[in-house]
């Protein structure tokens, strides 16, 4: 009886503390260094986070190995929610580009709900015969394998979305790599590169400046940012759609009830005007989902970067 009445106290104690979540700061970890758009994403997500339920949400920035120490640090963690990991499509492009990881995406956690969403733009100079991406293919249709494709390195969002483009519109080009995404624009100026394709937030500033210009954007729909800039879609390329992206996991373990906090908080303060604004102005579309939209989005992105990845000849990396 005795045995029973403790094993009866514990567990009162656990729903207690679970129901009344949080008691105590959570940590935000994020695979990214502080500044970037991602970070500056997760921190208004944090702020409001901390608005609504009343603890602190601290970003734990833990750059480094394409992820994999923030993804080992989240997966390692007590399951209790107290430590929370931004996870995304760079994580499904890992678990199609590496042969082992520590950690496996789908089993090792638990989705909460998606949060921001960034399309690529396919640019190029102002100067460039090339003015929508209907003259990008024609162009490639006309000189097979001659017009070059700028991307950052391979693996990454960019270099992926340029391959698949080259497959969807059935189409050959070179795909030049570059270190750093002011490498590759400088050699779109220097019409070393016949267009680029990169996420708003990294060019922003040139597209201001009209030192490049935006052929296309490559999401479901036109961008709240630059409306006036048609979709790939749109250019005749049917089928071709890629929005990098990013949302919130938690250890696989986690408690139900703490999830559907979690989850019902961001429900909340994800879709609130000024939120929705600063993300307009960094190239960001803020957007809740369910765990199930979210885990339904990691496998369908998985699936289509590893045939990506397969198709283009990319070697898996250990």
């Amino acid at each position: 009886m005795a045995v029973a009445a403790a094993l009866s106290t514990a567990l009162s104690a656990t729903a207690r503390a679970q129901s009344d979540y949080p008691t105590r700061p959570v940590s935000l970890i994020v695979p990214y260094a502080p500044g970037g758009v991602a970070d500056v994403g997760m921190r208004m997500l944090g702020e409001k986070l901390s608005n609504r339920l009343k603890q602190q949400f601290v970003i734990e920035n833990r750059p480094g190995a394409g992820g994999v120490i923030a993804a080992q640090a989240g997966a390692s963690a007590v399951a209790d929610g107290y430590t929370l990991l931004m996870t995304g499509n760079n994580y499904a492009i890992a678990e199609a580009l590496f042969n082992k990881l520590p950690y496996n995406m789908l089993t090792d956690f638990a989705s909460i709900s998606t949060v921001s969403f960034y399309d690529l733009l396919i640019v190029t100079r102002p100067e460039s015969p090339l003015k929508s991406a209907q003259d990008f293919v024609a162009a490639a249709k006309a000189n097979p394998g001659k017009i070059n494709i700028g991307t950052i390195n391979p693996g990454s969002t960019q270099n992926l979305a340029a391959e698949l483009f080259l497959s969807t519109a059935n189409i050959k080009a070179a795909i030049v790599p570059f270190r750093t995404s002011p490498d590759m624009v400088g050699a779109v100026m220097r019409d070393d590169v016949d267009v680029a394709f990169e996420v708003y937030a990294a060019i922003s500033g040139l597209l201001a400046d009209k030192k490049i210009v935006a052929l296309a954007s490559t999401g479901p729909k036109r961008t709240v940012y630059l409306p006036d800039v048609p979709t790939v879609i749109e250019g005749g390329i049917k089928g071709y759609e890629v929005s990098s992206w990013n949302g919130i996991s938690v250890p696989a373990a986690t408690p139900k009830t703490v999830v559907a906090t979690l989850g019902a908080a961001m429900k909340d303060v994800i879709p609130s005007p000024d939120m929705q604004s600063r993300a307009a102005q960094m190239g960001m579309e803020m957007r809740w989902g369910t765990p199930d939209d979210m885990t339904a989005r990691m496998k369908s992105d998985i699936a289509k970067w590893g045939a990506v990845i397969e198709a283009a000849g990319i070697p898996k990396q250990n």
